[in-house]
């Protein structure tokens, strides 16, 4: 089968999209198929095979997220298109509609269905912050723009529960496919940690809570550190390693209090070790819906304190892998207490690893190659 995936983001870019993207055409290509990859210029790619890089624009984006541009019929007549028996698309955006438009153009010239997939990453509304829209006028129009995005795929996949919930408050009522996103489970299993605390001047015996991604309004990183530093008055070892860069970085920092150490982004090679040398995993955002970086988290043994959102709920089994709590900085800051407490937090660690065994990328690979061969087997 010769799959394309059409993506907004891709690697380098650190995001769960672009990783989970990443781990699935691994899995697929390991499967026997072929995976091509559509993505915007990145300023720090290296050549790649099978990934193939459309016009981007770095200017007002995010250093890390450039921004795709609509090809030219030169760029597209230069892309190998022709003979993709099916398209996948993690957007409903620009990326989106250049895959629908391409799947349309090559079932024409196939003279046979080119089926489309979509995956539905991300609560929307909760980054209208960065679009320069009244948000009520944004909201509806976002809404409307995904639910009728959505109507046009084959096959509409999510990867949580509260995925599918929002497609329907956006007013989607079609099918929807749960697909959890994928982790490499021997790549954390095989991670030490050795040596982290030392390069961050972390010392052996303090307990370490980490917090993961990109550091922007929507993760509610005020509350986390208002969090930290009242658990830090009962226990004044913690010690926070944030990890991740993002426009909010130099506020965080300037009002960071004792313990915290600011480490900005990092390879995601290193991602392992990280997660291996920490203790506790915190989050206090409202909007993931199945983040990367908490299944990583649980598949290192890190269990999650974490604010009520949709990915906390799909993926904490409340007191067993991790801990849920308002996103209050006194309850979360009890959660992440009690998480750390040495009578609670082996079995913690230990729960959370083997709740990460679903997620192993050859299952989830093999899970979405199901779909693929199912559409297939319909439409012809």
């Amino acid at each position: 089968m010769r799959i394309g995936f059409v993506t907004a983001t891709y690697l380098p870019s650190r995001n769960g999209v672009a990783t989970s993207s990443a781990l699935f055409a691994r899995g697929l290509r390991d499967l026997g198929h072929e995976v091509r990859i559509f993505a915007p210029i990145h300023p720090a790619q290296q050549p790649e095979e099978g990934v193939y890089r459309l016009p981007s624009m770095s200017w007002g984006a995010p250093p890390d997220y450039p921004l795709l541009l609509w090809p030219s019929r030169p760029v597209v007549a230069r892309q190998p298109l022709f003979d993709l028996d099916i398209i996948h698309t993690m957007h409903p955006f620009l990326s989106g509609q250049l895959a629908a438009l391409w799947s349309r153009r090559i079932a024409a010239y196939r003279k046979r269905p080119v089926p489309l997939v979509f995956t539905a990453h991300t609560q929307y509304e909760q980054y209208l912050h960065y679009a320069r829209v009244p948000r009520r006028a944004g909201t509806s129009l976002m809404r409307a723009h995904v639910a009728a995005f959505a109507r046009q795929a084959d096959r509409v996949l999510v990867p949580g529960r509260a995925m599918a919930q929002m497609l329907a408050l956006y007013g989607y009522a079609g099918e929807v496919t749960t697909l959890p996103n994928p982790v490499d489970l021997e790549v954390f299993a095989a991670a030490t940690g050795k040596g982290i605390r030392a390069e961050y001047g972390i010392p052996d015996t303090a307990p370490l809570v980490l917090s993961l991604g990109r550091l922007a309004p929507e993760k509610n990183l005020e509350t986390l550190l208002l969090a930290f530093e009242a658990a830090r008055t009962l226990r004044p070892e913690l010690r926070l390693l944030v990890v991740g860069d993002g426009p909010s970085r130099a506020a965080l920092s300037a009002r960071a209090g004792e313990g915290v150490i600011f480490a900005g982004g990092v390879p995601y090679a290193r991602v392992p070790e990280i997660l291996a040398a920490s203790d506790v995993f915190l989050t206090a955002s409202e909007s993931e819906v199945l983040p990367m970086s908490m299944i990583e988290a649980l598949a290192s043994g890190a269990p999650l304190v974490a604010a009520h959102s949709p990915a906390a709920l799909d993926l904490i089994q409340d007191g067993v892998n991790g801990l849920l709590s308002t996103a209050d900085p006194a309850a979360l800051a009890a959660a992440l207490l009690e998480a750390l407490r040495p009578g609670r937090l082996p079995l913690l660690r230990q729960h959370a690893r083997a709740s990460a065994l679903s997620y192993d990328v050859r299952a989830r690979s093999a899970d979405l190659l199901g779909i693929y061969q199912a559409l297939l087997g319909k439409e012809r």
